[in-house]
């Protein structure tokens, strides 16, 4: 398997000229033209995050990939995650079997539980159904991926007898398991024979060795090929350390800070940000510290795909441009370089 270099976003709502925060749909726009210039910049895989907030402008990555496919060429397409446990597995295999069509063969969707639970209440799901949903669902969808007719029962939909589901794709879709790192979501990736795509958003890339190793060896002791294993974690590229630093640290702070509110989190220092950059998953520096960084991650973790969310809470889109420019053009072929 080759090793593939992707960025994803979840459509962080960024601020304008004047330091106010930009409208949600301007958002979008600018999220389509930094696919574009990944696309031309030779970034293998570009993903869009759901989330149903006001501090992330993207709810429907389907349709913006619609959009972003209609402009590119080669870049894979696909979502990062697709909230599966608040959706309608038959309505995700269908507006994905549409991207594939769109986008000629160039769709992939990364299916997880997600780490905000917006969609439930607003979809009318109960929390306390969490588990349930997402297997149930999950088991559904691999089913719409595997048979041309759909048979099914479980508890949280009527049951399915021999029921097409269109439109058909003639290529298979790639569809991932977002993993955050428990044993049972590694175990429920090796179950439907989907490739694992690692969550690291904070702390030592390493400790995440003994997933991807019981990954892995589950796989081959079920006499099943060998899969993709991913990872997900922020950063930012900029033409210095310190640029980077300063150009992504305001944002990362009020992300971070809002979240911890929400949750009962103290709010984020300095120093915990500069730790996580020297001692953590957070990618950020010039392309040749964030090349070695990688690097160490990749083979840490003996990857197939690096994924990283380079936008992190309110940074201009501006940085954001040049960070797409300089992942594809200077850190991808750095990477390469230090591997080979």
């Amino acid at each position: 398997m080759t090793l593939e270099f992707a960025l994803d976003t979840f459509g962080d709502v960024t601020p304008g000229a004047d330091g106010t925060l930009k409208p949600q749909d301007q958002v979008i726009r600018d999220v389509i033209e930094e696919a574009v210039l990944a696309d031309q910049v030779g970034v293998d895989f570009f993903g869009l995050g759901e989330h149903h907030r006001d501090d992330f402008a993207i709810s429907s990555p389907e349709v913006v990939l619609g959009a972003i496919a209609a402009r590119t060429s080669r870049i894979r397409l696909g979502t990062a995650v697709t909230v599966l446990s608040s959706d309608d597995p038959i309505r995700v295999f269908q507006r994905f079997s549409t991207l594939q069509a769109i986008s000629e063969g160039r769709a992939e969707v990364i299916l997880g539980r997600g780490s905000f639970t917006e969609s439930f209440p607003l979809f009318g799901f109960d929390l306390a159904d969490y588990e349930t949903l997402f297997n149930e669902k999950l088991d559904l969808f691999a089913r719409l991926l595997r048979d041309r007719k759909v048979t099914w029962s479980g508890a949280t939909r009527p049951p399915l007898r021999s029921q097409p589901v269109y439109p058909q794709p003639a290529d298979p879709i790639r569809a991932w398991i977002g993993v955050g790192g428990t044993p049972e979501s590694v175990m429920r990736a090796v179950h439907y024979e989907m490739p694992m795509m690692l969550a690291i958003i904070g702390g030592a890339a390493q400790r995440f060795r003994p997933y991807a190793d019981l990954y892995r060896r589950a796989l081959a002791e079920a006499g099943r090929p060998a899969l993709p294993v991913g990872v997900h974690s922020p950063g930012l590229v900029a033409d210095t350390d310190e640029a980077a630093r300063e150009g992504i640290w305001p944002g990362y702070k009020a992300l971070h800070d809002r979240i911890g509110r929400e949750r009962g989190w103290a709010p984020t220092t300095r120093d915990q940000f500069e730790r996580e950059i020297a001692h953590g998953s957070l990618y950020v520096g010039a392309p040749e510290t964030v090349a070695r960084k990688i690097a160490a991650t990749v083979k840490a973790l003996d990857l197939n795909r690096f994924e990283m969310k380079y936008s992190s809470g309110p940074v201009p889109h501006a940085l954001l441009m040049r960070s797409v420019e300089l992942y594809g053009t200077r850190v991808v072929p750095l990477v390469r370089d230090m591997l080979s």
